[in-house]
């Protein structure tokens, strides 16, 4: 019988060696994370290679270089919300889930697992704050956390007064370990905050806890799954339109990159991403 193939993992373990704790700090600090930094980060745990210890080493090394005055954010949302359309179901089916679907819960709903495996770790890690919002929720550890996550908007989640407002306001980073460009979520406060015809949006309802008891509420927001504008006619075929725009910060010497680990890495500042997405939705689909 023939041996299963290694893993992504284990190749890249074979290539590049283990990716241990002290490894990443060093990695980390030379990429230009820094003491006190306020950072939003995505990862692709895969990309980095064999991590030592799994997502609680990348968290101790983010922390170590950040330190006691540095916060990490990430995106969670949640893993079991209700789809959009469920309100074009079947009337029992509806009925069903009105009945019984359990509400969401920040200190106790699963992240989002298409966002890997890093939110849900550091969601769960003391001292840990997350957002109210249950489509989009955001969790945070460090002494900005509550300042960050603390009423976070019904509607227009990711506009102002959102916790991606609040990490442009206090002067934040983003960083994206070996995670697909498409994925800098900042981009979405741009989209949330510019304006242009056909603009698009969504309504839907999901149940979440309020005095302890469940209720539903309806939620307004850009569409950040189709995308807030049509794209079609400025981004190349099958390209993400954030991945576009991200290509295009490059290329116009925005963001620091390097590896961490065997990843392909970028470093952002909050406030240049947002106002190089502000800039080219104007240039692009003519918002204001």
């Amino acid at each position: 019988m023939d041996a299963p193939p290694p893993d992504h993992a284990a190749l890249l373990a074979r290539a590049h060696g283990p990716v241990t704790r002290s490894r990443l700090v060093r990695d980390l600090t030379a990429l230009g994370l820094g003491a006190g930094d306020v950072v939003m980060f995505h990862t692709r745990m895969s990309a980095i290679g064999y991590v030592a210890g799994g997502p609680p080493t990348l968290i101790g090394a983010l922390r170590d270089v950040v330190g006691e005055r540095g916060t990490l954010m990430v995106t969670c949302g949640w893993n079991d919300a209700l789809p959009y359309g469920f309100s074009e179901w079947p009337k029992p089916w509806q009925d069903a889930v009105r009945a019984e679907h359990p509400p969401y819960d920040p200190e106790s709903s699963e992240a989002d697992h298409d966002n890997g495996r890093l939110p849900e770790a550091l969601r769960r890690w003391p001292g840990a704050v997350r957002s109210r919002h249950p489509d989009v929720s955001l969790a945070a550890l460090g002494p900005a956390a509550t300042a960050l996550t603390a009423d976070h908007p019904w509607d227009d989640p990711h506009g102002p007064g959102s916790p991606l407002a609040r990490l442009v306001e206090l002067g934040g980073r983003v960083l994206m370990l070996g995670a697909p460009l498409e994925t800098l979520t900042l981009l979405h406060h741009a989209e949330a905050l510019a304006d242009a015809p056909g603009k698009r949006f969504v309504e839907y309802e999901q149940p979440l806890l309020a005095d302890g008891r469940r209720v539903w509420r309806r939620f307004r927001d850009i569409d950040s799954s189709g995308g807030a504008f049509d794209y079609s006619a400025v981004t190349p075929e099958g390209q993400d339109p954030f991945e576009t725009i991200v290509r295009d910060m490059l290329a116009a010497g925005i963001g620091r990159r390097g590896s961490v680990g065997a990843a392909g890495s970028h470093l952002f500042e909050a406030g240049e991403v947002l106002e190089f997405g502000l800039t080219w939705l104007r240039e692009k689909v003519g918002a204001r």
